[in-house]
């Protein structure tokens, strides 16, 4: 019991197998699934302008002197991951069916995320400032640069996106955001100061995201297309995605001359990629009988960084410790 205390399993991972049990078992259908999309566009909207509300002006612009990094971090989050994406999927064509396949190339088109990036930051005794405006970089630039770039190398699997989608992607999601950005001076210290209340609203919207998304699936088919060893496979690329961008990310960081310091947030801001942003963009940009095996990876990989990095947060923490003082 406490060795279960004591692994990093995620919480919120747990509610979302739950949701994922419910649709298979209750999925919503007909009128009441129309009626439950919009309160889920809703529910999106107002986690979007949450997140605007939170993020302060001043700490990205702040943050943002430090163009070494964050091109670092830009570069391993919008490059290295769709490149190892790309050749991943082109040498497992046989291991997984195209939808799954889709949802790995979809995973490493995504931004970093916010939270759990500069957390580990935060243990292992990293650059936080830096942390904070690399992973917010990321996920206000990924509103624009992930539609295009699943646009770009997705639209041969059928996931191209349109000027409708584009103008669904700045309705839903950044129209909200950039609200949320001019009302912070005036309600984003409430904001923050309520934040274990709000997170309802945050792991609620993904929630309903998540449920409807596997309740589409179910009415469609989804899992007797799937198999165990469809399944397996997709573990063990999620597992080899981030196992090669970790190594990546560390060695090129000391190749280019960064402290400490600066390695340890562009490890953990370079190797993350955000659930939050992932599945209300699958939501707006992928048809709905493919948005359940389109997230399903970066459920997965969501909970797999979250484990890995918070082993290696310590064992970077347990260095400095032992570390001789300076």
């Amino acid at each position: 019991m406490s060795l279960l205390r004591r692994l990093p399993i995620d919480r919120f991972l747990l509610m979302l197998l739950g949701a994922v049990l419910l649709a298979s078992l209750l999925p919503v259908r007909g009128e009441a699934a129309v009626a439950f999309a919009w309160l889920t566009k809703l529910a999106i909207a107002a986690l979007f302008f949450l997140h605007g509300a939170r993020l302060s002006p001043r700490t990205v612009l702040e943050g943002l002197i430090h163009w070494r990094l964050h091109a670092t971090v830009f570069a391993a989050t919008f490059l290295l991951f769709p490149l190892l994406g790309a050749v991943i999927t082109w040498l497992t064509p046989a291991l997984l069916p195209s939808s799954l396949a889709m949802g790995v190339m979809f995973l490493c088109l995504l931004p970093s995320t916010i939270q759990s990036s500069i957390a580990f930051t935060s243990i292992a005794g990293g650059n936080i400032p830096a942390a904070i405006c690399s992973a917010s970089a990321s996920n206000i630039l990924g509103m624009f640069i992930t539609p295009l770039l699943v646009g770009l190398l997705m639209s041969a699997e059928g996931g191209g996106v349109s000027m409708q989608a584009l103008g669904a992607i700045l309705l839903q999601l950044l129209a909200p955001f950039l609200a949320g950005q001019l009302l912070q001076r005036w309600i984003g210290e409430r904001v923050v100061r309520h934040k274990a209340r709000l997170a309802l609203v945050d792991r609620g919207a993904i929630l309903m995201v998540v449920y409807l998304a596997f309740s589409e699936a179910r009415v469609a088919g989804l899992w007797g297309q799937l198999s165990p060893a469809a399944l397996a496979v997709m573990v063990a690329i999620d597992m080899l995605l981030l196992a090669a961008v970790l190594v990546i990310t560390t060695l090129a960081s000391r190749w280019l001359g960064f402290s400490r310091e600066d390695e340890i947030t562009i490890v953990f801001c370079g190797s993350k990629k955000s659930l939050t942003s992932g599945v209300p963009m699958a939501h707006v940009l992928f048809p709905p009988a493919l948005i359940g095996s389109i997230i399903l990876p970066v459920m997965l990989f969501h909970q797999i960084q979250l484990f890995v990095c918070a082993l290696l947060a310590r064992r970077y923490a347990r260095r400095a410790e032992s570390a001789p003082p300076r």
